[in-house]
């Protein structure tokens, strides 16, 4: 009977974990390790790691990434384990390649790159309005990182973009 109740309480906390992952509250996807310790207790971490199996056989995980020195600054956001077709992302087309381009130009420059190099790269495809507002939107959403006008990979895209995959794409075609 106590087994039973011990293990009808790790249901109901990786189903809180799931709801939590799941449903976004903030601009910024994913929950907090403060957010998802307070709402499961101590041993969030093992509960993150029940639902990571489950989402494993759906095609899904459960990614770990880090905003800070602090532990307190990690960051789990569900994210898909292989590619997304581009009906199902919800994005423009136009704005994929914008954000692709942006990423591979970035890496091709060690990392990081003059937010004006970029944008001179960018508008020789694209209209500038729709540049400038595209990177606007990238850096507000955690794609890009902004730092004295100087542009860097975010956090969401070493989340959610497998950089050496998007290489070999560019330079196979």
């Amino acid at each position: 009977e106590m087994e039973q109740e011990e293990r009808a309480r790790a249901e109901r906390k990786v189903k809180k974990a799931a709801q939590l992952l799941f449903f976004r509250r903030h601009r910024t996807p994913g929950v907090k390790g403060w957010e998802l310790k307070k709402a499961l207790g101590e041993d969030y971490v093992e509960i993150i790691e029940i639902l990571n199996s489950i989402l494993l056989k759906l095609g899904m995980e459960v990614r770990r990434i880090s905003e800070g020195e602090k532990s307190d600054n990690e960051r789990f956001v569900v994210v898909l384990k292989g590619l997304l077709t581009d009906k199902a992302s919800g994005i423009r087309i136009d704005d994929v390649a914008i954000l692709s381009a942006t990423l591979a130009y970035i890496i091709s420059k060690q990392g990081k790159a003059s937010r004006k190099s970029v944008e001179d790269f960018l508008t020789e495809k694209f209209p500038r309005r729709r540049v400038l507002r595209a990177l606007e939107r990238y850096i507000m959403q955690g794609y890009l990182r902004e730092d004295e006008n100087l542009l860097y990979i975010g956090w969401r895209t070493r989340v959610e973009v497998d950089s050496k995959t998007l290489m070999d794409l560019i330079l196979a075609s």
